[in-house]
């Protein structure tokens, strides 16, 4: 089962026992439990592979609403009852046996979990890549563990299945595939973690991370290390609400007509509740604007999926006093022959260095509004990625701020390339 985060839980079941385990549970716990009462089993026990940073647990709602208990390594040190877990260790489920692998790196508590020829990873071996090592401990001391863990795992039969607890969209690691299984024998030949013979080389290679480092991430670890978080209450019909909106209808419809200060981040597409922690103050209510009752509640379970649980309710209907002008590309390159615009490239750096429009500024999307104020020198901003998507997201950061912005929607960087405009590429060189 994967979620918006790029997030792989398992439910593990015998079905002569008539009993199952969840595996890394997302906090949207409803998805098991109807699973589970479809196969006729009853979940047992929570596995947890190590304390999430970037997602927070079902284990507490499993623990409080259904009396379940949750196992993880003792080096995470939870506050909560738990039943650990330890290296080498064989769990039974009637007649299945999952056997425990403490494989520290992604953090120091880490374990994954063998059952029956499938590798349960975690946040270990992914396919493609590994985990970054750096959101726990010093990433060089992260990244020394990792490998040896790597090692261990790649020693495992060929036909193992590897069974990742990351796909692509996940900020715990880069460059990693959607595929949602593979094999050890595969992973040996095409994974660029396992292509490292030395430890000195991979811990160089994988202790300098350039993938965002997310904003909540010490939130998520305190919640899921923390007492256990239970169900939220339902979500409120507002009427009105003065304070922080996040308004996840389409970005036209945004544009169309917006509270004051609103941050446009879509429900339609990927990492709401990602780019939403970045945008947001985490300390501060928010409510919701939303086109519906349903988009409102699914909005709101990707901001809790996050860690963001402080939500003031949701409006369907409000006082729209604020517009943005979007622009295509046509009127970008008439815009910048005309010297009127300053343009803004809103994608990230390693996107930006394969092209970039020439004299564009570069502010990834989630930075933008610490730049307004020198952003606001009279010149009306273009905000610019690759497809419109993040950069009607930075647009509406820059108009909460008071700046006149305008997104390119519907196109970007590729559309720009393909009318023949000229693009600047960024190489680095190596030494010696």
């Amino acid at each position: 089962m994967d979620d918006d985060l790029g997030c792989a839980s398992y439910l593990i079941g015998d079905q002569a026992a008539g009993e199952a385990v969840v595996v890394d549970p997302a906090y949207a716990i409803e998805p098991y439990m109807a699973e589970a009462e479809r196969s006729g089993l009853r979940i047992v026990r929570v596995l947890e592979t190590h304390t999430h940073a970037d997602h927070l647990s079902g284990h507490g709602r499993l623990a409080l609403e259904h009396g379940v208990p949750v196992s993880v390594h003792p080096l995470a040190e939870p506050e909560f009852a738990f039943d650990p877990v330890s290296d080498g260790e064989e769990l039974t489920l009637g007649s299945v046996r999952i056997r425990v692998l403490h494989t520290p790196g992604h953090r120091p508590e880490h374990c994954c979990y063998l059952v029956d020829g499938h590798l349960l990873t975690g946040d270990s071996l992914l396919i493609g890549d590994a985990a970054r090592p750096d959101l726990a401990v010093k990433a060089t001391e992260g990244a020394a563990a990792l490998f040896d863990s790597l090692q261990r795992l790649a020693g495992l039969p060929a036909d193992t299945e590897v069974d990742p607890g990351h796909v692509a969209g996940s900020l715990c690691a880069t460059g990693i595939s959607s595929a949602r299984s593979s094999t050890i024998g595969m992973e040996r030949l095409s994974n660029r973690a396992l292509a490292f013979g030395d430890a000195d080389e991979f811990v160089a290679a994988h202790a300098t991370i350039s993938a965002p480092r997310p904003p909540t991430v010490e939130r998520l670890v305190a919640l899921n290390r923390g007492p256990f978080v239970g169900a939220s209450p339902a979500l409120e019909r507002l009427e009105r609400f003065d304070g922080q909106v996040l308004d996840v209808r389409s970005p036209r419809q945004f544009a169309a007509g917006h509270l004051h200060g609103a941050i446009n981040v879509p429900v339609e597409g990927s990492s709401v509740g990602t780019k939403a922690g970045f945008l947001l103050d985490l300390d501060v209510p928010v409510a919701i604007q939303a086109s519906s009752e349903s988009d409102a509640a699914e909005a709101a379970k990707r901001l809790r999926a996050v860690g963001l649980l402080d939500l003031a309710g949701y409006l369907l209907e409000a006082e729209a006093t604020e517009r943005l002008e979007p622009i295509d590309v046509p009127e970008l390159e008439r815009l910048m022959a005309e010297h009127a615009v300053e343009v803004v490239d809103v994608r990230e750096k390693d996107e930006r260095d394969e092209g970039y429009i020439p004299e564009s500024r570069h502010i990834p999307y989630r930075l933008v509004g610490e730049f307004a104020d020198e952003l606001s020198n009279g010149k009306p901003v273009v905000t610019v990625c690759e497809s419109g998507a993040r950069a009607a997201v930075a647009a509406s950061v820059l108009a909460a701020h008071g700046v006149e912005a305008r997104p390119v929607l519907d196109g970007g960087i590729p559309d720009w390339q393909e009318r023949g405009n000229p693009v600047t590429e960024f190489r680095r060189c190596g030494s010696g």
